[in-house]
């Protein structure tokens, strides 16, 4: 299906019968479900096809899932400028070479990761309250894949608030309708990156990013079978991405293979002065080099069995994929257990979390606000949009699942005391200096291996 699309796009360059030049151009062209960046770029260099062609591929695909046929609601809005930028990289490409390689390349980008207001599209964490807000430019980890060349084609759908909400169904925004499962109609998506989770999926566009709070890349990653990296908190920066916590929030690639999702984190890394968090970071390596076959070989990696849930469905299938990773090189110690594992499935645990995550939404949200270039009429803060929800709950709270948004409230009644202090304390040393740091040291190793879900923690 996808390979129809190109043959029905694609046109000839030149004038006279070219019938056979064109099915033989055909032939070559990728299948957009599989294709990988190198793949296309490959591609776009040698003149099999144009940028142009890649984005009105990419577009008519979105038609056709998006809200026709599947209805999977992956992605919320289309750049209209999109088609234009294309025409102007290929230009540059044939006057002055590529910028390397995404140079021409359609991306999407989540919803709360700020892009051009000028660009028109909205950035606005799926909520009708943001809509029409107008940003101070790109996030900088849009400003680095723009640099670099790469088109936003769109933006991906998301649970509303990076799912912070409320008890509302993952993939759920009020402005995106409910994001569904490619694989399944009733299927979870899980959140908060439903979209780019999706859309990847089923091939609507090369790569995507998407942001974690707590699970927001690794879980709609799994569900939706493709390939999701949470990068360390700092190693890209998180200015002008609409906030949960300042203490955990994270951006990261959502591709299809590892090879795509290390590019992309390769150009979204790096220091960013606004950030805090990433100037602790040290120098940034080059990802692409480390695609390396042969680098598990002799590398140590553990496997906490008691930090994951007893009789675990997927037990055989994580022990096959463990004889994999012996098969590269890699010695398996396993188990190789926390110690304090029972402190971390403790419910006090996601107290403490509950506590700065509560917290950390409402002084975020607040800032974010006062940083628009232009904000929604009577929207200033957290408490207005709260008002906006009550006062749209046609577009905000529709019945019978939608109803809620009992985390905004608390959030809203927050305040950073002694309380909020002590949680984030508690967060590091459990899960940090007593837990990962410590397991790692103990059992001398180079990593961890686990399930996505059926794990205690994530």
């Amino acid at each position: 299906m996808a390979l129809a699309f190109w043959r029905s796009l694609l046109k000839p360059k030149m004038p006279g019968d070219m019938s056979v030049q064109e099915v033989s151009r055909s032939i070559q062209l990728p299948d957009l479900y599989e294709a990988g960046i190198a793949e296309l770029q490959q591609g776009l260099e040698k003149g099999r096809f144009t940028s142009v062609d890649l984005v009105k591929a990419y577009l008519a695909r979105i038609e056709e899932v998006n809200l026709n046929g599947a209805a999977l609601h992956a992605v919320i809005e289309t750049n209209p400028q999109a088609l234009s930028q294309a025409a102007a990289l290929d230009t540059e490409r044939e006057n002055n070479g590529s910028r390397g390689p995404l140079h021409g390349i359609p991306l999407l980008i989540k919803d709360n990761i700020a892009t051009l207001h000028e660009e028109g599209m909205n950035t606005t964490a799926g909520s009708y309250a943001l809509l029409g807000s107008e940003v101070a430019g790109d996030a900088p980890v849009a400003a680095k894949l723009r640099e670099a060349g790469a088109i936003f084609i769109g933006k991906s759908n998301m649970s509303e608030w990076a799912e912070y909400r409320g008890q509302v169904p993952s993939g759920f925004s009020g402005r995106g309708g409910q994001t569904v499962s490619p694989y399944y109609p009733n299927g979870d998506p899980s959140g908060s990156s439903s979209g780019s989770g999706v859309a990847m999926a089923v091939g609507l566009a090369a790569g995507s990013l998407g942001s974690e709070t707590d699970g927001s890349i690794v879980l709609p990653s799994s569900n939706s079978n493709i390939v999701g990296i949470k990068p360390t908190v700092g190693l890209a920066s998180r200015t002008r991405v609409i906030p949960i916590s300042s203490t955990q929030d994270t951006v990261g690639p959502m591709c299809r293979s590892v090879a795509d999702a290390a590019l992309l984190l390769y150009f979204i890394a790096g220091k960013d002065e606004n950030d805090e968090a990433t100037k602790s970071q040290p120098e940034i390596p080059h990802y692409m080099k480390a695609l390396d076959k042969d680098a598990l070989k002799g590398k140590k990696i553990g496997v906490p069995r008691n930090l994951m849930k007893e009789n675990n469905p997927d037990e055989e299938d994580f022990n096959k994929a463990l004889d994999i990773l012996r098969s590269l090189g890699a010695e398996i110690v396993d188990p190789a257990d926390f110690r304090n594992a029972e402190e971390l499935k403790a419910p006090d645990l996601g107290e403490y979390e509950e506590v700065v995550l509560t917290v950390e939404l409402k002084v975020g949200v607040n800032k974010y606000i006062s940083e628009l270039r232009k904000r929604p009429p009577n929207i200033n803060n957290l408490a207005d949009v709260i008002k906006f929800n009550n006062e749209n709950k046609d577009k905000e709270l529709p019945e019978p699942y939608y109803t809620d948004q009992s985390q905004l409230y608390k959030s809203e009644d927050s305040k950073e005391d002694e309380q909020y202090y002590e949680a984030i304390k508690k967060d590091y040393e459990l899960g940090r200096t007593e837990g990962i740091d410590a397991t790692l040291k103990e059992f001398e190793l180079d990593g961890f291996v686990l399930p996505s879900y059926n794990a205690n923690v994530t």
